[in-house]
């Protein structure tokens, strides 16, 4: 009974973090035309950074050396992963983008399972499928347009995404570490990445940044980094990184839904259909997950 509430528990967690996520487009398109890609995220990962600072001044956890190192490793698979994802999305389609993301829900388990030398059942992977289907239904109401190169960079994306997932997953496991620490050495880490990379930018950015940049800066910082980065990798230690990515697969349907309410936009009958298959595959994929985890657990203790 308590393991199913404490399972409950991180699936919540999970389907929070995918519900940021998924409402950080908006954020993110108001600010874009504002400052480069490196600017807008230097800012962005500083604010996250200098929050978490705070917060660390008040519990005082010391750092250990595996909080600096992963935390470090993590901030630069991060910084990698945002920036080939957003100069994709720069060049291709929402469309296209949304599917080849979707991806990761594939790359993840099979480098898990490669890595634990241990394959989870083929019917998760065909869940997983399943819910690349549902993706490929709620973003193709405007048709899907042909392959370019931001298409190649979102299927980079999506493979560095599924080793990020796997490294924190497998680095992390049985280990005495702070997830709190090393998310805050991973967004310092990020911050010194894009900083560099457009200093200027950075800081004509702050000078020149209205109301509403800031205040979506301030929701991708504080939400979409601090409370994301923290819980996902709260969440997949108390998991797996395949479970992990297969409930973060709901980000779409967050996505479509806050476009919808927010935003002003339409969804077509064969997007909604789209998200029920999500929701359908994810719920399907992790109970997969789940008893299979605890077979195995099972067997180690026997």
């Amino acid at each position: 009974m308590l393991k199913a509430i404490r399972a409950s528990k991180v699936d919540l967690v999970l389907l929070a973090v995918a519900a940021v996520w998924g409402a950080s487009y908006l954020s993110a398109k108001a600010i874009t035309p504002f400052a480069s890609v490196p600017a807008m995220l230097s800012v962005r990962f500083a604010i996250a950074t200098l929050a978490m600072v705070a917060i660390w001044l008040i519990r005082r956890r010391a750092f250990s050396k595996t909080d600096l190192l992963l935390g470090t490793l993590f901030g630069l698979t991060q910084s990698s992963i945002m920036s080939v994802e957003t100069y994709g999305l720069k060049i291709t389609s929402a469309t296209n983008a949304g599917l080849l993301i979707s991806l990761t829900i594939i790359f993840t388990p099979i480098m898990e399972s490669a890595w634990n030398r241990r394959w989870l059942p083929r019917s998760f992977f065909l869940a997983a499928v399943g819910a690349i289907v549902g993706v490929a239904l709620l973003v193709t109401g405007n048709g899907i347009q042909e392959p370019n190169f931001g298409d190649f960079l979102l299927f980079v994306a999506a493979i560095v995404r599924a080793v990020h997932v796997t490294a924190q997953g497998v680095l992390t496991r049985n280990r005495e570490a702070s997830s709190f620490n090393m998310i805050l050495m991973q967004c310092l880490t990020a911050t010194v990445v894009f900083f560099v990379f457009d200093i200027q930018g950075a800081f004509d950015a702050i000078a020149t940044f209205g109301p509403a940049q800031w205040a979506g800066t301030l929701f991708l910082a504080l939400f979409c980094s601090v409370f994301a980065f923290v819980a996902q990798l709260w969440a997949i230690r108390q998991t797996s990184a395949s479970r992990s990515t297969l409930l973060l697969a709901t980000e779409p349907i967050w996505a479509v839904f806050i476009a919808v309410w927010f935003g002003g936009e339409t969804l077509a009958l064969v997007g909604i259909l789209g998200a029920i298959v999500i929701i359908v595959s994810t719920y399907i994929g992790q109970g997969i997950e789940s008893r299979y985890r605890e077979k195995i657990q099972a067997e180690t203790k026997n």
